[in-house]
């Protein structure tokens, strides 16, 4: 509808997690790190942790392109953690293409055992990749730490990557878990971006989706000081407010995306309550609503805010034997 209008050759802020628009910045360089030189020198546990809308699951992503076209690794990808512990086991053995129907606990233990076990023989690298894992059971944790215990004497046969929010760490602190909290080899934690890298983080998105780096920028230094401060950093939020900001421009005919427009948006989405303060300061309570915000984002709100504004019908390479089920 706007690329056009834009000179654009893609939406730029398009809540898709595409590893094509991953923007680094030092955090997720640093976390995308410690995920594939955990799995790749067999470390066994690697934990990553942040807060809604930090780019957990396009930094996954971008990990699982690094491991696709690597012949020697296999993964498993769980997304949906909401499981017993015998549809936890069937998923993972479906996942590495091992059959699974019908075997009750044991069994499926035994055929993942053989799996790891062969596969370690070879000097190959299995990984068990858990998404949203803050949903996980403590019971259902114990699970995990147990399948840790498949290992030779001197290699970890199974590398198991745990991704969710900050409520992952807590489970972790727990009493509970502390054989496997210790178990835990490498530690990465996803924070909100600061002003600068918010701000770079918009111009390597449009420079990704075509814009013209001779032009005028698209987004007024006023507007991106804006944006900031509505999305506190929050590089999911910070599409959304981005997106809806160049329809509004777009509906107006405006070349820039001032600071007007991002009010607007932040006002049709509710955000106003969560706007920090000049020395970037939020207390806990706005951060938590801006978070809420997230989740409403596409639940009917984008749909009627862009029909109000425009009044119109509109690298990573890789390793894995499989792509991901997402």
């Amino acid at each position: 509808m706007y690329k056009a209008f834009f000179g654009l050759t893609r939406n730029p802020f398009d809540l898709t997690p595409d590893p094509a628009c991953f923007v680094t910045t030092k955090r997720h360089n640093e976390a995308l790190a410690a995920l594939y030189y955990g799995i790749r020198w067999h470390k066994g546990f690697v934990v990553v942790t942040g807060e809604v809308g930090t780019g957990k699951t396009l930094l996954l992503r971008c990990l699982l392109r690094l491991l696709k076209d690597s012949r020697d690794v296999a993964y498993a990808y769980l997304f949906n953690s909401r499981l017993s512990a015998v549809e936890f086991l069937q998923y993972i053995l479906s996942d590495f293409g091992l059959p699974a129907s019908g075997k009750n606990k044991s069994e499926l233990l035994l055929e993942l055992g053989q799996f790891l076990l062969s596969r370690g023989s070879k000097q190959l690298t299995t990984v068990l990749v858990i998404d949203e894992a803050h949903h996980l059971s403590e019971d259902l944790l114990e699970e995990v730490r147990l399948l840790s215990n498949l290992e030779t004497t001197d290699d970890k046969l199974l590398q198991i990557v745990l991704v969710g929010q900050p409520e992952l760490d807590e489970k972790l602190d727990s009493f509970g878990l502390r054989q496997l909290k210790q178990r835990v080899a490498l530690r990465a934690q996803l924070r909100p971006l600061d002003q600068e890298e918010t701000r770079d983080y918009i111009l390597q998105r449009l420079q990704i989706a075509g814009a013209d780096k001779q032009r005028a920028p698209i987004f007024s230094s006023e507007a991106v000081a804006k944006i900031y401060r509505y999305s506190q950093g929050l590089p999911r939020l910070i599409n959304t407010i981005c997106e809806n900001g160049l329809i509004a421009a777009y509906a107006r005919h405006s070349a820039t995306v001032g600071p007007d427009a991002i009010d607007e948006v932040a006002k049709q989405f509710r955000l106003e309550g969560v706007y920090l303060e000049e020395d970037g300061s939020c207390n806990e309570a706005e951060r938590k609503r801006a978070a809420g915000a997230l989740l409403d984002v596409f639940a009917g709100g984008r749909k009627s805010f862009t029909g109000k504004l425009t009044g119109t019908e509109a690298f990573v390479g890789g390793a894995s034997e499989h792509e991901p089920h997402i």
